[in-house]
């Protein structure tokens, strides 16, 4: 790849990161989630994510659409949702002609991107037509055959079914993602984020769009080589530890760490990618037990635009570092190097407890340590 393709590739990521930044403000305790479905829709892979009621999961998904642009479309299902109800109704002028085709405009066959709630409450017909359509990304019903635009589903659900057959349909959702509702002492931020409805700024459009499909046309043609032994020895491991990944989801876990690369701005993926195995076990127990299993391999985890996924993911000191320094830097430009505000002082003296008691400071990564010594300094009496 030239100069200027790495110039654009680095640009493109640079506008999904700003663009998820977005979506998550004000969204306590869901950054991971909004990063995550970025990830996902640069790889062309669709997510499930699973918690309970009232844990902001549809409203992370809007934001991000919002931010990313195109065209969205949400539906709660139930069980006696019809299929007309997501992918459109018959098309009586076509019918009276004796033809049974679709009108889909509006409706799911025609979406950029996808929630769908309660997912697993779906009736067969309406799974057996959407499991077509999330897989080969084509709708087809009576004589209607449509090349769909979807660059992601996100399925949500309050805990994973039961049922083997829904099993089945849920693995078609590569990444799954596990949301619990916000910690007792985030609190605080909870009910001021919920003051404020929308987001500050809006970045959506087709410039944010085409970024999007760029940087997915760059992860399909990412360099894997040198990632592959790495990636293999993980899965390995994993199958050893008892989390069950099939072959199918072993091979499409490579778009993930492809994804993961050309967000942060690479054209060849590294260990630094690997944060996004653990989205691939199907249950919280088996994700906890994934990144315990892969903690070496893990460790030199990072991405620049999807700084809190890659550090929740990873539980890596480097993806924690670079978060860090990223806040302290936000801080700095934010409140100035003498803040005399209470309320910024008590913000950057937080932001240092968390270096603290994260790292040795004979071990400070350099950026974090020049953050740290800036920080330091602006509130020093």
């Amino acid at each position: 790849m030239d100069e200027s393709n790495i110039r654009t590739l680095t640009a493109d990521a640079k506008t999904i990161g700003e663009a998820v930044a977005l979506a998550g403000e004000g969204l306590v305790a869901r950054e991971v989630l909004t990063e995550v479905i970025a990830l996902c829709a640069v790889a062309g892979e669709h997510l499930l994510v699973v918690g309970a009621p009232g844990t902001a999961k549809s409203e992370a998904v809007r934001r991000v659409a919002g931010q990313l642009g195109g065209r969205y479309f949400e539906y709660l299902l139930g069980r006696f949702t019809e299929p007309n109800e997501l992918f459109g109704p018959v098309d009586l002028r076509r019918l009276r002609e004796g033809t049974v085709e679709f009108e889909t405009a509006g409706m799911l066959p025609e979406a950029e991107i996808a929630f769908l709630d309660e997912v697993f409450l779906g009736s067969t017909a309406v799974l057996n037509t959407l499991l077509g359509l999330l897989n080969e990304r084509v709708f087809r019903r009576g004589r209607t055959v449509l090349a769909s635009p979807l660059r992601v589903c996100v399925a949500a659900a309050n805990h994973l079914p039961e049922d083997p057959a829904l099993a089945a349909f849920a693995d078609r959702f590569l990444a799954r993602l596990f949301v619990e509702p916000v910690p007792d002492a985030r609190l605080e931020e909870l009910l001021a984020g919920g003051r404020r409805t929308t987001p500050a700024g809006t970045l959506g459009g087709p410039g944010v769009l085409d970024a999007l499909d760029r940087l997915s046309t760059a992860a399909r043609h990412c360099d894997l080589t040198a990632v592959t032994p790495l990636v293999a020895a993980a899965l390995r491991r994993l199958r050893e530890a008892g989390v069950p990944i099939s072959d199918r989801r072993a091979v499409r876990s490579q778009r993930l760490v492809a994804a993961a690369a050309v967000l942060d701005g690479r054209t060849t993926a590294s260990a630094a990618d690997l944060w996004v195995l653990p989205l691939i076990a199907p249950d919280a127990d088996t994700q906890a037990l994934a990144r315990d299993s892969l903690t070496d391999l893990l460790e030199h985890s990072a991405n620049a635009g999807l700084l809190h996924a890659a550090e929740e993911l990873s539980r890596g000191a480097r993806a924690r570092a670079e978060r860090l320094a990223r806040a302290g830097t936000d801080l700095i430009a934010r409140y100035g190097a003498a803040p005399t505000d209470r309320d910024a002082r008590l913000a950057i003296e937080a932001t240092l407890r968390e270096i603290d008691a994260g790292f040795d400071p004979a071990d400070l990564p350099e950026p974090l340590a020049a953050v740290r010594a800036q920080l330091a300094a602006a509130v020093r009496p």
